[in-house]
Formats: structure tokens, C-alpha cells, sequence
């Protein structure tokens, strides 16, 4: 069975021609990507140098050296004038390092309950109003698995969505899940439903969707902690709704809790009394 997502009557626009200050803006993203490359592989650069390469004004390179500095992805080596890669890059290096581990520590996990109870399991974290699906082992009975990895799924139509809604303030909810667009008669579409939804998510530690981004699609989550016990990301099993019934769920959920436990254990997490 083959689960996808109707994308009919979309249509594509014509190709525009980009405006003369969206062109400009552009060519500086580029040039300011440039010069963090020419600081990895020379380290230190001075400004002239840097306006050199890029075949620049001297002024021009110094304001994108300046905008960098601000957001701290270059800084000047105090005495000698020179730039080098700033503490900012180290922050979004540990964003990326983060998700790598997530995808490596839990694709042992993943596999073995896939092969244990013959379903897909998916492994998704939150990013910017959607579920961003990082990794996915299909199972024994999944039959033409539709491949999830590198789409973004709606938060409140997916057990993987509800599970990193429920680790947010009311507020972050808010913002996350957004417009909440219906898809099947099943769907959560008003902050009432979704926030008692969440509630009973963080009670019963593992989240439910059933026919509720597709008619026939059931899936279990269950949150991933990090080192210091926050929801990194989610942990789901899915199948089709004939096969996942009701008397099943509790089981999966069970294997569900069990896999993304292992998982946090691999990231750090010693749990709430350790």
C-alpha cells in the first residue's frame, strides 16, 4: 500500500525575472558565504586580502565582514586585524552535529523495531511549523513505503507532530502548528482539540494518529530526549489503520516508548531520576 499526500491542482508560476535590489542582495549573501569559506581554509584573513579574492572595494568587504562580526561568525583577532571564524559557527555546527547523532544513534534502534513488529518507523524533529522527517526503516509488511525523509509533515495531523508540539508552552503551539488545514473528517483542526490532544500526549507519553493526515494511515510516536531531558525529536511507527487497530496500539506504543527511551539513552538522557 502505497501512502502519499494528494498534490493535484497545484500549479506552478511562470519563471520571474529577480529585481535589481533582490539581484544585489543575492550577489552579498554570496560574497559573505564566500569569505566564511576563505576563513576555514585560511583561518586568519585581513580585509584587503579578503577584498582581493572576492574582487571587491576594499569597503565593500569590510561591510560584510561587519555584518558577519555582528552576528558573531567572524572575529578580529584583537592586535593583529585579522579575521577568523567567530563562536556563531560553532552554534550552527552544533544544530547540525545534533541532528547527524539523532539519525546515527537511532538508526540501530529504528531497524530493529521495524524488524520486530514489521512497520514503518520514521524519526522527525520540529522545524520551523512542520515535522521534518530525518530518518525512516520500512518493515517487513510495509508494502511500497512511501519515503517521508527530507519532507516537512504537518504538526497536528501526525503522531510525530503531536509529540513535538506537546514539549511547547502554549504559546510555541500556537505559533508551531499554525493555520491547522483539515485532510481527512478525522483531523484536528481547533486549538481546543489540539491542546487536549497534547495534554493526554504528555500524559500517556506517546502521541496517536488515526486516519488523520490520510484515510487508512495509522501511526504511534513517541518523544526522543536529549542529554539534558528536552524533546529533540520524535520516534513513530506507521502502518495501515487495518492492521494497526485499536487492539494493537497499546502494544505498539509500548515498543513505540521502549525504542525512542533507547534512543534518548544514546543522545545522554539518564532520565527524570538520574
Amino acid at each position: 500500500m502505497h501512502y502519499c499526500l494528494a498534490m493535484s491542482n497545484v500549479s506552478v508560476p511562470p519563471a520571474l525575472s529577480i529585481p535589481g535590489d533582490a539581484t544585489t542582495t543575492v550577489q552579498s549573501v554570496d560574497r559573505a558565504v564566500t569569505i566564511l569559506e576563505i576563513l576555514a581554509r585560511s583561518g586568519e584573513v585581513g580585509v584587503t586580502d579578503l577584498a582581493r579574492e572576492l574582487g571587491v572595494h576594499k569597503s565593500t568587504a569590510f561591510r560584510l565582514v561587519a555584518a558577519l562580526e555582528r552576528r558573531r561568525l567572524v572575529e578580529q583577532h584583537v592586535g593583529r586585524g585579522k579575521y577568523r571564524l567567530g563562536t556563531g559557527i560553532l552554534r550552527l555546527a552544533g544544530a547540525t552535529t545534533s541532528r547527524l547523532d539523532l539519525v546515527q544513534e537511532s538508526r540501530a534502534v529504528s531497524r530493529a523495531l521495524a524488524q520486530r513488529t514489521g512497520e514503518t518507523v520514521n524519526v522527525a524533529v520540529l522545524s520551523d511549523g512542520a515535522a521534518l522527517y530525518m530518518d525512516q526503516v520500512a518493515g517487513s509488511s510495509a508494502l511500497q513505503p512511501h519515503n517521508w525523509v527530507g519532507q516537512r509533515i504537518p504538526l497536528h495531523a501526525t503522531s510525530n507532530g503531536k509529540v513535538l508540539l506537546s514539549a511547547l508552552d502554549a504559546a510555541d503551539v500556537v505559533r508551531e502548528a499554525g493555520a491547522m488545514p483539515s485532510f481527512t473528517a478525522n483531523t484536528i483542526t481547533s486549538l481546543a482539540a489540539l491542546t487536549r490532544e497534547l495534554a493526554q500526549t504528555r500524559d500517556r507519553g506517546y502521541a496517536i494518529a488515526i486516519d488523520e493526515l490520510e484515510i487508512g494511515l495509522t501511526a504511534v510516536a513517541a518523544p526522543v530526549r536529549n542529554i539534558h531531558g528536552e524533546v529533540a525529536a520524535s520516534l513513530s511507527i506507521s502502518g495501515p489503520t487495518f492492521r494497526l487497530g485499536a487492539r494493537r496500539v497499546p502494544e505498539l506504543a509500548e515498543a513505540v516508548r521502549a525504542a525512542a527511551d533507547e534512543v534518548s539513552s544514546r543522545l545522554g538522557w539518564r532520565g527524570p531520576h538520574e
